[in-house]
């Protein structure tokens, strides 16, 4: 059911300082009611991430490093001859000529629209769901948590919020898809909270588990339920990686009502942590569905989703549904139902969509195009997106040597960088945020006014996402995106989702020659600094070898007595999965990220096994043999070419390696035979080359005598026993 999204201020996320005209206005109006309220009531933001961006200097000085600032500051002291900054590029290009910003026209297509399946009879039908509302007191929500919603300034929900938390109240399964920016974690965390207030209190146990596909996003989710549920006795855990796994064993224990968790994580506390299971698990609820089985978490979320009890409530929720999502609705949810307040694809009325195309003789001159912009045009709340952590941090240094202030966010940073890069940016004490994809889905940053994507995204999913990041909750934003000629089919598929409102800026020519320039003059600047840092990571590295080696010889035993840390797959599942997923990369069946479960690795193992012996089930003996033969072989060639290194060139095994082999499998025999685990085959009839097959008689003959020659040892041994009652056994003997 699809309903438009039309957004009323203030908004689901809403900025402490700023406000609207229309706010004002009502503040005007309703000014005599304000001042009955008490003066020290301020509207709280919902998003927190201060209480773990304290601990970064501390860091610095425990791994005795220096940060990216000092050391860029340092090398600018030290530098006899002052580097052109923007300041100095702006003076210049005062009196150059401007960007131009044009109507974009696209190529001739020839593309054929295709028709997505649809799915409805799956999912239960919606009819008589409303998504509107006037206020949460419609909404049928406890007191603490409209208090909450007052405190946070959330008037009048949105439209997913008002179909959702309704039918969440019941316990249904849904599966909502929003625009970005309509509040969707609001949606699902306030029912969920409305329900924790009727728990059994006295049985503490953990009853919601919210999974999320990056940490930055778990620490946003946990720190709104935080918010939401500060006048009610709830309690919320945050289980992500790169933070303490002690004080999350703490706090797992301590049975808290609602877990905010990655998958990784969340999996290793389940099987290595005493004391952790989801036995009593009533919610489940998966944030940015599509995005937790883009990042290869598809075989994690299947097994936690296993781990769960069957009679749970279960809600999905994405700004875009794809078919792996589908496919994970099928088997975890029970009659869901689709709730979705606008089409997947649909873009926010208050964003102006821009793209810069980058012809191939222009390619080297990208970041002088990028840094032209930013200081001409986009000066203040950018996130930038860049393809790979280098080029980001690349980038980090080049904005910093040219004097303006920014900020980066990537896996290469520790966790306390990367949440100390979130809080400097939405305090805005920085102006730019230089991330890879991992600030794409669900942040909600608030005052963001453009997004660059520096780095041309994958597909147009990840293009929504990332454009998503402003022009949120109907404020107005820009999205700019660096087209290159190899992605012309992005640039199309851009053209076909704006229509006649994209536009394509044209950057002056004068202002990237200059740029270009003074790159050119940074870069020695930047080797060094990269130098620098390669220097303290060495240094880094040699000191957590010394540091463990001390600790392995000081606390060896109780290092040894610990238990193994298990993984839901072995190590030869993982490898399984890994030639598996190779394989289907190679014969372009399957996407170059893929990764399969460890069930489906066996799976895939035992059809290979049972190929085989088809092939070799209609064969003789003798050539069966030869054939099993030479499979042994090759599989011994191919292990001796692993050993010696892809360099060399293929051989079979060496005579010597072959003797050691036979010698080490005769002396393993004999020490079993010795130890009385194997028992030797006494036979009285000669082995000759030349001897004839035996005949059926003679062959229980000899069957005989070997059967009469045991008894009687065991008659001389003493043993005890009935007579048998075996009579003339000359008969046998006759010819």
């Amino acid at each position: 059911m699809t309903a438009t999204f039309v957004f009323e201020p203030p908004s689901d996320e809403e900025i402490e300082d700023s406000q609207t005209e229309d706010e004002e206005q009502e503040h005007n109006d309703d000014e005599e009611e304000e001042e009955e309220k008490p003066p020290n009531q301020q509207k709280q933001s919902p998003w927190d991430f201060a209480a773990y961006s304290e601990s970064v200097a501390e860091e610095h000085a425990r791994r005795s490093t220096t940060s990216i600032d000092y050391k860029i500051s340092k090398l600018l002291q030290q530098r006899p001859s002052p580097v052109t900054t923007a300041a100095d590029a702006d003076e210049d290009d005062s009196d150059s000529e401007p960007d131009r910003q044009e109507d974009y026209r696209p190529e001739d297509e020839n593309d054929e629209a295709t028709n997505a399946s649809d799915s409805k009879s799956f999912f239960a039908p919606s009819e008589g769901t409303s998504f509107n509302a006037n206020s949460f007191m419609e909404l049928n929500l406890s007191r603490p948590l409209l208090r909450a919603c007052e405190v946070l300034g959330y008037t009048k929900p949105t439209p997913i919020q008002a179909a959702c938390i309704p039918l969440a109240l019941t316990g249904r399964d849904i599966c909502g898809s929003a625009i970005t920016g309509s509040g969707k974690t609001a949606a699902f965390a306030l029912p969920t909270l409305e329900r924790l207030l009727f728990r059994p209190k006295r049985i503490p146990a953990i009853r919601v588990l919210i999974l999320t596909p990056t940490r930055e996003l778990a620490v946003q989710v946990h720190s709104m339920i935080e918010k939401l549920a500060q006048f009610t006795d709830i309690r919320c855990c945050l289980v992500v990686g790169g933070l303490s796994t002690k004080v999350q064993v703490t706090a797992l224990r301590s049975m808290p009502d609602i877990v905010v968790a990655t998958p990784g994580r969340m999996i290793d506390h389940l099987r290595n942590s005493m004391s952790v299971d989801l036995d009593d698990l009533a919610v489940l609820i998966l944030d940015e569905a599509d995005r937790l089985l883009e990042l290869g978490f598809s075989a994690e979320i299947h097994e936690l989703v296993r781990l769960c009890p069957k009679r749970r409530q279960t809600m999905l929720f994405s700004a875009t549904m794809t078919e792996q999502v589908d496919e994970l609705i099928t088997l975890s949810l029970t009659r869901p139902l689709r709730l979705s307040a606008d089409p997947s694809a649909k873009r926010p009325a208050t964003l102006t969509e821009e793209v810069v195309r980058i012809r191939r003789m222009r390619e080297v001159n990208q970041e002088a195009v990028l840094l032209s912009l930013c200081t001409k045009t986009f000066t203040s709340k950018v996130i930038i997106f860049s393809g790979t952590k280098q080029a980001a941090h690349r980038l980090k240094i080049l904005f910093g040597l040219a004097g303006l202030k920014a900020t980066e966010l990537h896996g290469n940073l520790t966790q306390a960088q990367r949440l100390d890069s979130l809080e400097l940016f939405r305090k805005q004490q920085v102006d730019f945020l230089i991330a890879t994809d991992v600030a794409a889905r669900g942040l909600d940053i608030i005052g963001v006014k453009t997004v660059i994507n520096y780095s041309c995204p994958r597909d147009l999913t990840s293009y929504v996402h990332r454009v998503g990041r402003t022009a949120r909750a109907g404020r107005e934003g820009y999205a700019v995106t660096f087209v290159p000629d190899n992605d012309r089919s992005l640039l199309k598929a851009i053209a076909k989702r704006v229509g006649s409102k994209l536009k394509s800026r044209i950057v002056a020519e004068q202002s990237i020659t200059k740029w270009s320039q003074i790159i050119d003059e940074m870069e020695d600047q930047v080797v060094a600094i990269l130098q620098e840092e390669r220097e303290e990571m060495a240094l880094r590295k040699a000191e957590m070898e010394a540091t463990k080696a001390e600790n392995m010889i000081a606390h060896r035993e109780e290092i040894y007595s610990r238990p193994k840390k298990t993984w839901f797959v072995t190590e030869t599942e993982k490898k399984l999965a890994a030639k598996a997923a190779k394989s289907s990369t190679e014969k372009g069946k399957g996407y170059g990220g893929e990764v399969i479960s460890g069930q489906q690795a066996e799976d895939h193992k035992m059809k290979e096994k049972r190929r085989r012996e088809r092939e070799v089930k209609n064969l003789p003996r003798k050539k069966r043999r030869k054939l099993e033969a030479a499979r042994e072989m090759l599989e011994d060639e191919n292990e001796v070419d692993k050993s010696l290194g892809s360099g060399k060139e293929k051989t079979g095994i060496s005579l010597v390696d072959m003797a050691y082999r036979r010698a080490k499998a005769v002396k393993a025999k004999n020490k079993a035979l010795d130890a009385g685990k194997i028992s030797k085959v006494i036979s009285n009839k000669p082995k000759l080359p030349s001897q004839k097959t035996q005949s059926r008689a003679e062959e229980m003959r000899d069957l005989f005598q070997t059967d009469m020659s045991e008894r009687r040892q065991k008659r001389s041994s003493g043993s005890t026993g009935k007579k048998k009652s075996f009579k003339s056994k000359s008969r046998y003997k006759r010819k």
